[in-house]
């Protein structure tokens, strides 16, 4: 198992399903660094299901990773990040800050993302979760979208907890 090992004031890109672990995987580090539109939805709506808060979400999520970025401070992307439109933007930002990038990717089985979901507190449709996963890109494709580094998350070790 690899250690995480990135530069101070990385854009961490998490890349994954809904109960693929990207949120206890995030959870293994500072909290300040953990941006996550599940939490600026439910900030704007009371809820972090409400999809209808996504573009306000989108948007404070743009501001705090700017805002992080310009003072080089290590920043991770707790969302799913399965577009390539999505990544793409984030991408655009580490770029504009001069920032160094990294994309962690939990290509989890379809089957292990549907067990975790089912047991999470806000249960995203299987279905929902199976359209997902059909869009996970390789670690060549992130690699090619200009990703400077590129882990599987099944290979990294995580950090112990003090």
């Amino acid at each position: 198992m690899l250690p995480l090992t990135l530069p101070g004031g990385t854009l961490i890109t998490l890349v994954g399903v809904p109960g693929s672990g990207k949120s206890t995987f995030a959870a293994h580090y500072p909290s300040t660094w953990r941006l996550c539109l599940d939490t600026y939805r439910q900030l704007a709506t009371n809820s972090e299901a409400d999809q209808s808060a996504t573009p306000v979400a989108a948007q404070i999520q743009d501001l705090l990773i700017d805002a992080r970025l310009a003072r080089g401070l290590t920043t991770l992307i707790d969302s799913t990040n399965v577009h390539a439109h999505t990544r793409a933007s984030l991408l655009a930002r580490a770029r504009y800050w001069q920032r160094p990038t990294a994309a962690l990717l939990f290509d989890v089985p379809l089957e292990t993302a549907l067990a975790q979901n089912r047991t999470r507190a806000r249960v995203v449709p299987p279905d929902v979760v199976r359209d997902l996963h059909h869009l996970l890109p390789t670690p060549e494709q992130l690699r090619g979208e200009g990703f400077g580094t590129v882990y599987r998350v099944s290979e990294l070790a995580l950090p112990v907890r003090s």
